[in-house]
């Protein structure tokens, strides 16, 4: 399943040079996956009041074209795996109602205990509408 989500570009945003600055891309990561996980009803407030929390472990952007102030991007996110232990999402930003692919990326979270900090496996009332 791909989730689309859009984002409009805003001044701050971008930089010296005009274009948006390579590390909103990783923002724009997270409010799609963050999307996504809503569109599969997983409430990531109650995941972390339950003492569940989800750090990011790796995160990877290829940039293939600039965006720039005022675009409205479509970020499209897709899950390659949703498992007890891990999430792992593949990403594609789009400028509206192109095809041309700005940037492709890659993030993958790990479950782990709040008060520990190690890996935990997600609780089944998680992982059942992760599957």
């Amino acid at each position: 399943m791909t989730i689309k989500t859009n984002y409009q570009v805003h001044f701050y945003d971008t930089d010296t040079m005009g274009v948006v600055h390579h590390s909103n891309y990783i923002r724009w990561f997270e409010i799609g996956r963050v999307e996504y996980l809503r569109n599969i009803n997983v409430d990531l407030n109650e995941m972390m009041a339950d003492g569940i929390l989800f750090p990011i472990t790796k995160v990877e952007a290829q940039f293939h074209s600039p965006a720039h102030f005022d675009d409205i991007l479509e970020i499209e996110t897709t899950a390659t795996a949703l498992t007890k232990a891990k999430m792992e999402f593949e990403y594609k930003v789009f400028r509206r109602g192109e095809d041309k692919v700005l940037v492709t990326g890659f993030t993958q979270n790990v479950f782990t205990n709040k008060e520990t900090g190690k890996i935990t496996r997600l609780p089944d009332k998680f992982y059942e509408l992760m599957k």
